[in-house]
């Protein structure tokens, strides 16, 4: 009997109908995101400029707002990965400044429409802070207690006070638009807070 030659294996699949529809209402939401804020975001424009049904949409999301965390969390929030640097400090301030790219662009729209729309639910604060906020947080906690360990910090610095102290200011600025969030600016403002914990 002669032996039948092995099949090889495809390389991945081919892309189905649900994750083409789920990529198109992605794309739709981004789209429409820099036309206009979340609260006038319609779960209808979203159906037709994706081209699926509404139930479709309330099939994976149950609501506008979960829709809207997706696509943030999909599209718009980087790899949180820093280049190694020999100081916890040169960390920190490279950390912020990126925050404060992000901010002055659509992840900044993005995450100041979700965080209004949280204040009527509070369960899209609860997964915003969860999903998102929490890892940065934990990140910049690191480098802090590296920079203990250094000497470059304080050894009685509260890192969470520390890090209240600098990304405090930084929200501030981009919820009130009370002044340009600059680089310049998280520059200053870190120069300032660092002073209360150097040793």
């Amino acid at each position: 009997m002669t032996k039948k030659a092995s099949i090889p294996l495809r390389v991945g699949r081919p892309r189905s109908e649900a994750a083409e529809s789920h990529a198109a209402i992605m794309d739709a939401v981004y789209e429409l995101l820099k036309e206009k804020p979340a609260r006038n975001l319609t779960m209808e424009e979203v159906a037709k400029r994706a081209k699926v049904g509404k139930p479709t949409l309330y099939k994976w999301w149950p609501s506008k707002a979960a829709l809207i965390l997706a696509m943030f969390q999909e599209r718009l929030v980087g790899k949180l990965e820093a280049p190694q640097t020999k100081t916890a400090e040169a960390a920190i301030r490279f950390k912020m400044r990126r925050l404060s790219r992000e901010f002055n662009g659509l992840f900044g729209k993005v995450m100041a429409d979700l965080i209004a729309e949280g204040q009527s639910d509070p369960s899209i604060l609860k997964e915003l802070y969860e999903r998102h906020i929490s890892h940065r947080r934990v990140a910049i906690i690191a480098d802090v207690e590296r920079g203990k360990a250094a000497g470059e910090f304080a050894p009685d610095t509260n890192p969470e006070l520390l890090i209240d102290a600098i990304i405090g200011p930084i929200y501030y600025r981009m919820l009130l638009r009370s002044a340009p969030l600059t680089e310049r600016y998280v520059e200053d403002l870190i120069d300032q807070v660092l002073l209360g914990v150097r040793p």
